[in-house]
Protein backbone atom coordinates (compact mmCIF):
# COMPACT_ATOMS: atom_id res chain seq x y z
CA UNK A 1 0.00 0.00 0.00
CA UNK A 2 1.34 3.64 -0.63
CA UNK A 3 0.25 7.07 0.83
CA UNK A 4 0.26 10.36 -0.21
CA UNK A 5 0.47 13.30 1.82
CA UNK A 6 0.18 16.92 1.11
CA UNK A 7 -0.04 19.80 3.42
CA UNK A 8 -0.07 23.33 2.63
CA UNK A 9 -1.27 26.74 4.58
CA UNK A 10 -3.32 29.44 3.94
CA UNK A 11 -4.06 32.78 4.80
CA UNK A 12 -5.90 32.80 7.98
CA UNK A 13 -9.50 32.69 7.88
CA UNK A 14 -9.16 29.88 4.66
CA UNK A 15 -10.47 26.77 6.71
CA UNK A 16 -14.25 26.77 5.07
CA UNK A 17 -12.10 26.57 1.29
CA UNK A 18 -10.04 24.54 2.94
CA UNK A 19 -12.57 21.80 3.66
CA UNK A 20 -14.50 22.15 0.65
CA UNK A 21 -11.47 21.49 -1.45
CA UNK A 22 -10.99 18.32 0.65
CA UNK A 23 -14.89 17.44 0.10
CA UNK A 24 -14.41 17.92 -3.66
CA UNK A 25 -11.53 15.97 -3.75
CA UNK A 26 -13.09 13.00 -2.01
CA UNK A 27 -16.17 13.15 -4.46
CA UNK A 28 -13.41 12.51 -7.04
CA UNK A 29 -11.22 9.86 -5.66
CA UNK A 30 -13.91 7.91 -3.66
CA UNK A 31 -14.89 5.10 -6.70
CA UNK A 32 -12.00 4.31 -8.18
CA UNK A 33 -10.68 0.88 -7.97
CA UNK A 34 -7.54 0.85 -5.81
CA UNK A 35 -8.39 3.67 -3.51
CA UNK A 36 -8.10 2.63 0.27
CA UNK A 37 -8.91 5.78 2.26
CA UNK A 38 -8.39 9.04 2.93
CA UNK A 39 -7.67 11.22 6.37
CA UNK A 40 -7.87 14.97 6.21
CA UNK A 41 -6.82 17.16 8.69
CA UNK A 42 -5.93 20.89 9.91
CA UNK A 43 -4.69 23.04 12.04
CA UNK A 44 -6.98 26.63 11.97
CA UNK A 45 -4.34 28.05 15.01
CA UNK A 46 -1.79 27.88 12.35
CA UNK A 47 -3.63 27.66 9.00
CA UNK A 48 -1.95 24.43 8.52
CA UNK A 49 -4.17 21.61 6.64
CA UNK A 50 -3.33 18.15 5.00
CA UNK A 51 -4.64 14.94 3.15
CA UNK A 52 -3.15 11.36 3.91
CA UNK A 53 -4.68 9.49 0.99
CA UNK A 54 -4.29 5.40 1.04
CA UNK A 55 -3.96 3.79 -2.31
CA UNK A 56 -3.75 -0.25 -2.81
CA UNK A 57 -0.85 -0.19 -5.29
CA UNK A 58 1.76 2.74 -6.74
CA UNK A 59 0.58 2.26 -10.21
CA UNK A 60 -2.66 3.15 -9.27
CA UNK A 61 -1.52 6.66 -7.12
CA UNK A 62 0.47 6.96 -10.12
CA UNK A 63 -2.39 6.61 -12.48
CA UNK A 64 -4.87 8.70 -10.29
CA UNK A 65 -1.93 11.53 -9.80
CA UNK A 66 -0.95 11.62 -13.59
CA UNK A 67 -4.89 12.31 -14.34
CA UNK A 68 -5.77 14.62 -11.30
CA UNK A 69 -3.17 16.19 -10.49
CA UNK A 70 -3.83 19.76 -12.57
CA UNK A 71 -6.91 20.00 -10.93
CA UNK A 72 -5.35 19.36 -7.31
CA UNK A 73 -2.75 21.55 -8.07
CA UNK A 74 -4.97 24.42 -8.87
CA UNK A 75 -7.67 23.87 -6.42
CA UNK A 76 -4.37 24.41 -3.90
CA UNK A 77 -2.82 27.06 -5.36
CA UNK A 78 -5.84 28.91 -5.21
CA UNK A 79 -6.18 28.46 -1.13
CA UNK A 80 -2.60 27.64 -0.15
CA UNK A 81 -0.29 30.58 0.34
CA UNK A 82 3.03 29.28 -0.24
CA UNK A 83 3.41 25.64 -2.72
CA UNK A 84 2.24 22.67 -0.98
CA UNK A 85 4.40 19.96 0.67
CA UNK A 86 3.61 16.49 -1.30
CA UNK A 87 5.29 13.33 -0.66
CA UNK A 88 4.61 9.69 -1.47
CA UNK A 89 5.55 7.20 0.70
CA UNK A 90 5.40 3.33 1.35
CA UNK A 91 3.05 1.93 3.68
CA UNK A 92 4.56 -0.71 6.14
CA UNK A 93 2.11 -2.65 8.12
CA UNK A 94 3.25 -4.74 11.14
CA UNK A 95 3.25 -8.59 10.82
CA UNK A 96 0.51 -9.90 13.44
Amino acid sequence: MYAQMVMFKTAPGKRSEAEKMAERSYSAVKGIKGFKGVTYFGDPDNNEYGSLYLWETKEVLDAVMKEMMPKMQEATNAVAVEPPFRHIYEVYEPKT
